[in-house]
């Protein structure tokens, strides 16, 4: 069974600085049909203006992982780490016990667009940890790369729950399967183009939740890229 979660349907955000979509109920926006997938909490797509941010916040007992797609975001935290995640990086912060940070536009000129991702940890009251990782756009042409997993196998983050997040870049007419194992479900978000799951097409923001199959082939209606998730 797969459920398609459209990107105009998503909710919306403008604050003039941010515009960002919500694929999950979040903040103002509230849909009880759409309250997260299995372990997936939060899908938000954020544009962020030049030399704008999110000022110094607290977080707790979540798993926040960040996959900047254009520009770069500027990092600090109360953990004392400070950093600049440009395009094709990722970064995992682990909340635990609490953590402080703010996250800015690192440029004056150019916007930045990132996926905030939300997944709660498997047990609270975890000490609070950092991570970041640029994963080569080459390693993701044509094929799913692990960025993310419980295990920080094949060089990938790690996280405190059993879900793993895979990328994909794909050009025109690239093909990509992926096994879900029995009792597990998959979601499929469209970053930038057009592919094709069988007969569903997803465009940019679009969401698949994936139940009930063995196995999920993506195919690229044009040149795309995406994530996808494998959740308990």
């Amino acid at each position: 069974m797969i459920e398609v979660r459209p990107a105009d349907e998503r909710g919306h955000t403008d604050m003039g600085w941010l515009d960002s979509r919500h694929s999950f109920s979040f903040g103002g926006y509230r849909d009880p049909r759409h309250m997260g997938f299995r372990k997936l909490r939060v899908i938000n797509d954020d544009r962020v203006a030049p030399g704008a941010g999110f000022g110094t916040h607290p977080h707790r007992d979540m798993e926040i992982i960040s996959y900047v797609v254009e520009g770069a975001l500027e990092h600090k935290d109360s953990m004392g780490n400070g950093s600049v995640i440009e395009a094709g990086e990722v970064q995992r912060m682990s909340a635990g016990t609490g953590v402080r940070h703010s996250e800015y536009n690192a440029s004056d000129t150019e916007p930045v667009r990132f996926l905030q991702i939300w997944i709660p940890p498997r047990r609270a009251g975890l000490e609070p940890s950092y991570e970041q990782r640029k994963f080569r756009r080459a390693d993701r042409r044509g094929a799913l790369k692990l960025l993310v997993s419980p295990d920080g196998r094949d060089d990938s983050l790690s996280i405190h729950q059993d879900a793993s997040i895979w990328g994909a870049v794909l050009e025109e007419g690239d093909t990509v399967e992926y096994s879900i194992d029995a009792g597990r479900h998959a979601w499929v978000q469209v970053v930038d183009g057009t592919v094709t799951l069988g007969d569903i097409t997803l465009s940019e923001g679009d969401g698949a939740a994936i139940s009930d199959e063995a196995k999920v082939a993506i195919e690229a209606a044009e040149d795309a890229e995406l994530l996808l998730f494998d959740l308990a």
